[in-house]
């Protein structure tokens, strides 16, 4: 029975999952993996650190499959975009900075304040924030010219995985794209672009783009002895996570929208052409005619990891599990708490923080979890308006991430959000979406609609939004919205 290995690189955890060709999830493992903070803002994780995470996966997954691993016929990666992880002249590890680090906030401001970020978007669609690759580029070429001098190659996190696996220096359009590396004039890296952040001579360290599906190297003797592999097996370039989860959910056709609830609230929808009335935060490159508009930050679900990690006393019982039908159980009212779920930024490159408001003395743990849930869903909302601002209407959206198996969050976001919500019956999504490229680039399949309309599967049942829901979550909303206006002075007075 063929098989295909999709292996998926979030900030967090590597994941390794095995598909048969219908789908179906054979095995999976993970491996956490540890962020360095060694200053404040800072978000560190050394190459090796994938490297070793990758080998424990995949090692794991192919045991706990108990099937021959000469049936894998292909491997494919998605990981976090931006961020940087770098390679020295020798392709060794040099360092790895997450898409969560805001050490080049400064960085960000000053090309704000020169108006260059202006130019920047008009070339590459999107404007710079403090983790994106080019601004860390810049930064490092900074303020570590130690660094800078030894660099070799500049990759993406799903980069350093290929490289591990088959040897390969290669970068694909999605993630790219994402990474705010393309000039859309033309569909390729430019001095005129690199210019603007001041690191032309950074084009010599960027690796060559192939489309995602594209074979660009087999498993090496090493990385099999490693991981379980047989040596040999195609390896493709790989895919942005973000465009991954959209493809593992189905979304892959013109006008389809994806909404992932994880650690980033990523909101997006495939376009035919990247012309918004209105800027939008990132656009990416789904194949070679279609591209996905995406509105996105680092304010969903893991606010709900964080809550029951440091606040869990027991009282839930299965924590995340249970955390849902304690919201299930809370009566809607005016006098709930709010929550803006800012923990690790905000939606804009100013500082924002967390924070609950309206609490009284009555009210409850699963009060606060209410307001949590629903301070998640309405920072989708936030992207989503924007997303319809800048032209770009849909109807329903397919919902994927942790929230998505919740009993409680698929019918709040239909609630906050006035449409129609399906999930995708596939929890690993972004390694499907991974392992669906592989499987186009190795023939299984023409193109990732074919892929999909053969190995993704859409829960049956529907999420409708409930008109007095609506009316009272929008109410809410709107309080939430004037909260933050009113939070922004202090925010930026305390950092």
């Amino acid at each position: 029975m063929s098989q295909i290995l999709g292996i998926d690189a979030g900030n967090t955890m590597i994941k390794a999952v095995l598909f048969d060709l219908s789908g179906r999830v054979l095995s999976v493992a993970e491996c956490a993996g540890e962020t360095h903070q060694p200053q404040e803002g800072y978000a560190e994780r050394p190459v090796e650190d994938i490297w070793h995470g990758v080998s424990q996966a995949v090692s794991r997954c192919l045991q706990q499959a108990g099937s021959d691993p000469r049936e894998v016929i292909a491997v494919g990666a998605a990981g976090h975009g931006n961020g940087l992880y770098a390679l020295n002249k020798q392709q060794q590890p040099l360092f790895g900075i997450q898409s969560i680090d805001h050490r080049a906030l400064a960085t960000v401001q000053a090309l704000e304040l020169s108006g260059a970020d202006q130019a920047i978007y008009r070339l590459s669609l999107q404007k710079p924030w403090p983790a994106a690759t080019p601004v860390l580029i810049s930064w490092i070429k900074q303020h570590q010219p130690d660094r800078w001098s030894r660099l070799g190659h500049l990759l993406c996190a799903k980069d350093v995985i290929v490289h591990f696996l088959s040897g390969a220096i290669s970068a694909d359009y999605s993630d790219a794209a994402g990474a705010g590396l393309i000039d859309y004039r033309l569909r390729n890296y430019s001095r005129e672009l690199m210019a603007l952040y001041d690191i032309e001579d950074a084009l010599a360290l960027l690796p060559p783009l192939r489309e995602s599906c594209e074979v660009v190297g087999q498993v090496t003797e090493q990385a099999a002895r490693l991981t379980g592999l047989p040596a040999g097996i195609p390896v493709v370039a790989g895919i942005f996570d973000v465009v991954a989860s959209a493809v593992g959910s189905g979304v892959v056709e013109t006008g389809q929208a994806s909404i992932v609830a994880g650690t980033w609230s990523i909101n997006q929808v495939v376009v035919d052409t990247p012309d918004y009335l209105r800027p939008v935060f990132m656009n990416s490159i789904i194949e070679k005619d279609r591209f996905m508009a995406i509105e996105a930050s680092a304010t969903s679900a893991a606010n709900l990891d964080w809550f029951l990690r440091e606040f869990d006393d027991g009282r839930s019982g299965q924590g995340a599990a249970r955390s849902s039908d304690t919201v299930a159980h809370v009566e809607p009212n005016a006098q709930l708490p709010l929550y803006h779920p800012y923990l690790y930024s905000g939606r804009k490159s100013e500082p924002a923080k967390a924070g609950f408001y309206g609490l009284g003395g009555w009210h409850t743990r699963a009060d606060m979890l209410f307001a949590l849930f629903e301070g998640v869903t309405f920072a989708h909302r936030a992207h989503i308006d924007r997303l319809r601002a800048a032209g770009i209407p849909f109807t329903q959206a397919i919902l994927s991430g942790g929230a998505a198996r919740s009993c409680i969050w698929p019918q709040m976001f239909a609630d906050v959000l006035g449409i129609p919500i399906r999930v995708a019956e596939c929890k690993e999504t972004g390694a499907l979406g991974a392992a669906l490229c592989a499987g186009v680039g190795v023939g299984v399949w023409p193109h990732l609609a074919a892929a999909v309309q053969q190995a993704v599967q859409i829960n049956p049942g529907e999420w409708l939004p409930r008109p007095e829901r609506f009316a009272f979550h929008d109410a809410r909303y709107r309080v939430f919205k004037k909260l933050e206006l009113a939070m922004g002075e202090m925010w930026r007075d305390v950092g």
